[in-house]
């Protein structure tokens, strides 16, 4: 199977080309607000130096999100165009699962997180059974201060995963102590290898009825619902 992955959800893009399970290019870049003009360039570069046109590839697989509103779109809606318009298979990858699978060979629950501003993050829970990367605390969009109250009440270790874990750092160990373990820079960024692997075993979904999965309502839509009320109003974004 030739797998095509992308990953625009936060501030690093990475693309990666993967058949039969083994990788055969993969490209990130850690640099902001560049992902509409690189993303496109990178995959035909990508599938030049495997002698691949986008034709020949059997799915595409993109991380969901959570994430960037924008750098989600991005990613979601190239993919799904991809799968439309060249009869690909079409999977969606949770960007915290991406993370998460970059801490292997440990037995700690791994936790994935984003900065979702105002001392909230995005954050799930993973780990690792008989080689499979296994969901165990619900992706969610909550306060670090809920989520560290949870780990906490869980006692056991805790691996943190993702590049904007450094600015949480102090406030976790404060609240874990020495169950908290953090990972290297590199590990902390989204790889599209990984996504690739984990969106080889997912199952294909429609490209006309896929849709990211945002964990919390954009800033336009908060403000509106301040002035409407839900049960009389339709939603202000409707999911077509």
């Amino acid at each position: 199977m030739k797998v095509l992955a992308l990953d625009t959800s936060n501030q690093a893009m990475s693309v990666a080309v993967m058949v039969d399970g083994q990788l055969m290019a993969e490209e990130l870049l850690n640099r902001k607000k560049t992902h509409s003009e690189q993303l496109l360039p990178t995959i035909s570069r990508l599938l030049q130096a495997n002698a691949l046109a986008p034709s020949d590839l059997d799915r595409v697989a993109v991380a969901d999100g959570p994430g960037s509103y924008t750098g989600i779109r991005i990613a979601v809606t190239t993919a799904k165009t991809l799968a439309a318009t060249l009869n690909l298979e079409l999977v969606g990858v949770s960007s915290l699962a991406v993370l998460a699978a970059n801490v292997t060979r440990t037995r700690n629950l791994i936790v994935p997180l984003m900065d979702a501003r105002r001392q909230n993050v995005f954050a799930g829970g993973y780990q690792w059974d008989r080689g499979q990367l296994v969901n165990v605390l619900v992706d969610r969009h909550l306060a670090l201060s809920q989520l560290l109250d949870q780990l906490r009440l869980l006692n056991q270790p805790v691996t943190f995963v993702g590049a904007d874990v450094p600015q949480f750092r102090a406030t976790i160990e404060e609240a874990l102590g020495s169950a908290a373990h953090f990972v290297d820079a590199i590990d902390a960024l989204p790889h599209a290898s990984r996504l690739a692997q984990l969106g080889g075993h997912a199952a294909p979904v429609s490209p006309i009825t896929f849709v990211p999965r945002y964990l919390r309502l954009t800033e336009a839509e908060t403000n509106w619902l301040k002035t409407h009320h839900a049960e009389r109003h339709a939603p202000y974004v409707e999911k077509v």
